[in-house]
């Protein structure tokens, strides 16, 4: 096993940690909702009334805050990863990704950051399931694909 240097970057992961934990304390404190990215998305199909508001500008801060930061300070921003996967497999993967919070009542950002700070056993129940599976799938991947 050797590890990507070039994308190790702890200061800023734990940096993103820190703001995302920020934005979910923020968001339960002020508005009593959970931060759960794919039930955030989910609850716009279909649109509940006096739901929908809250919905949409939580998902504009987060597609525009990258975009900010590129305007503001590009030399902050790391070079993307690449992704050698093709077009199939991406999408299959996010097929089953946006299957699977469904089947799971939510996602990462709900079960691991949310549930396992309000000590969710069921959350830590997913967290564990969505880690093993992601590490079975890499397993398999890797190894015969």
């Amino acid at each position: 096993m050797s590890v990507d240097w070039i994308h190790f970057t702890p200061w800023r992961s734990l940096g993103g940690g820190v703001l995302i934990g920020v934005a979910a304390a923020m968001l339960i404190l002020f508005n009593g909702r959970i931060l759960g990215v794919s039930g955030i998305v989910g609850g716009l199909i279909p649109p509940q009334a006096g739901d929908f508001k809250w919905r949409v500008v939580f998902l504009l801060g987060v597609v525009s805050a990258p975009l900010l930061v590129c305007a503001v300070a590009p030399d902050a921003l790391m070079s993307a990863p690449r992704i050698e996967a093709g077009n199939l497999r991406t999408i299959l993967g996010g097929l089953l990704v946006g299957w699977g919070t469904r089947y799971g009542s939510g996602c990462t950002s709900g079960h691991g950051v949310c549930g396992l700070s309000r000590m969710s056993l069921r959350s830590l129940l997913a967290t564990i399931s969505f880690m093993g599976v992601a590490v079975l799938t890499v397993f398999i991947t890797h190894r015969w694909f």
